[in-house]
């Protein structure tokens, strides 16, 4: 597509003023990177990738088209299989140092750094019986683990809500936002309990006028185990019939 020169400000052959951009950006990029630093500043990216430096593995994030790298050491995993398993996903960190120079502009970062500062922020805000966000980082079958700023939250497959759940992967997954409840809090040890099922009105309360012992009701299988057969009968109402 042709591009029309604009003769009131430029008049060059083969000026483009979409490189011209490219580079005031890069320089927008490179200032909010350095802005961090000198103001002491969280940033968050998403982990694009793992590079080595040296004998060190590093996760790969962006400001812009500003490359930087969080050691292993600093990004609160302990190996490379929980690194891996970062990637793809929004992390928040503190720059540590920048570099420029005629080849490149880089920054190294830590991850753990900034979840210090964070759980710090959360600790003194919050307090037992609050309702707060948790966001996802992980589920597994019987457990989720989600952030509520700088601070790791379990939630065991009973604190998710009422009823039968087989498996939490099919229920929950990473970047979902819970509401939670704060259960109890020490801050000494940064830990924070918490429950999603805590803020849900218990259906068991008001279902018993509903159900006779004795009567036969339409039902859907929610759950096989060993020890019985799980019957949804309402929303959190599940049911193990006798053998």
């Amino acid at each position: 597509m042709a591009e029309e020169l604009n003769v009131t400000s430029m008049l060059i052959e083969g000026f483009d003023t979409r490189r011209l951009a490219q580079e005031e950006q890069y320089d927008k990029d490179w200032q909010q990177v350095v802005g961090a630093k000198q103001n002491d500043k969280i940033l968050q990216s998403e982990i694009v990738g793992i590079e080595s430096i040296g004998s060190k593995e590093c996760a790969v994030v962006h400001v812009g088209r500003i490359k930087g790298y969080i050691p292993i050491e600093f990004t609160g995993v302990e190996n490379l299989r929980q690194l891996r398993a970062l990637t793809g996903k929004k992390v928040a960190y503190k720059v540590l140092e920048y570099i420029e120079d005629a080849e490149k502009q880089i920054f190294m970062a830590s991850r753990t750094a900034a979840l210090e500062e964070m759980a710090e922020i959360t600790l003194r805000r919050i307090k037992t019986g609050d309702d707060i966000i948790a966001v996802v980082r992980t589920v597994s079958p019987s457990l989720v683990r989600a952030d509520i700023g700088g601070i790791e939250v379990r939630l065991p497959l009973d604190q998710i809500r009422y009823g039968w759940i087989d498996d939490l992967t099919e229920e929950v997954k990473p970047g979902d936002h819970l509401r939670v409840k704060v259960l109890g809090i020490d801050a000494e040890k940064k830990d924070v309990k918490v429950s999603a099922k805590a803020l849900m009105k218990n259906p068991w309360e008001d279902c018993k006028a509903r159900y006779k012992r004795g009567a036969e009701y339409v039902g859907t299988v929610s759950g096989v185990r060993e020890f019985g057969v799980f019957i949804n009968l309402e929303a959190g109402v599940d049911s193990s019939p006798a053998t």
